[in-house]
This record gives C-alpha cells, structure tokens and sequence, in this order.
C-alpha cells in the first residue's frame, strides 16, 4: 500500500487534487477539472483529471460515492496518518513487524 501511496503523492497534478479536495470535500470530476482550470491554470481533459483520480483512488487517498447520477470524491487522509507513523513512532512500527 505504501508503494501506490507515494506513486500517487509523487505527481504533483495529484497533489493539487489533493489540495482541492482538502479545501472542499465532496466534488463531482466536473467541480474538480474546474477548480484546476481556474484556479491552478491546468487545462486538462476530464480523462485525464479521472485517471488522476483512480490513482489517488488506488492509493486510499481518495474515496468516492455515488449519489444519484453524480459520483463524488472525498478526500481520505487515513493512509498519511499510517505513513507519517511508520517514522514517528518507530518502535510501535517494529513492535507490529515483529
């Protein structure tokens, strides 16, 4: 898991979404692709935002839901909670692998 986690933080089109999605959880792709647009200038193809999503998705950082006809994203800081552990509490972390 750790491995898809710091695939997905590594680009940092990502760690924009990331940034949208703290700052207002619960966005459709459509919300998403126009928040980049606006606020960040990047003009991507909903493909290409939603492969970015999938990514995040795969990685636990994103969660969706659907309701209705809309899916939305919420963000998941869960999986950066059990990451930043690993190296702040060290021995609880060995304790575990033992």
């Amino acid at each position: 898991m750790a491995d898809e986690l710091f695939k997905a933080l590594a680009d940092a089109t990502r760690r924009t979404i990331l940034d949208e999605l703290a700052q207002r959880s619960g966005q459709t792709l459509f919300e998403i692709c126009a928040r980049l647009s606006t606020r960040h200038d990047l003009g991507m193809s909903r493909q290409a935002v939603s492969q970015h999503l999938a990514v995040l998705e795969a990685a636990g950082l994103v969660e969706t839901r659907r309701e209705g006809r809309y899916k939305f994203h919420d963000l998941n800081t869960a999986p950066l909670e059990h990451i930043a552990e690993r190296w702040t509490r060290p021995d609880d972390h060995q304790e575990r692998r033992s």
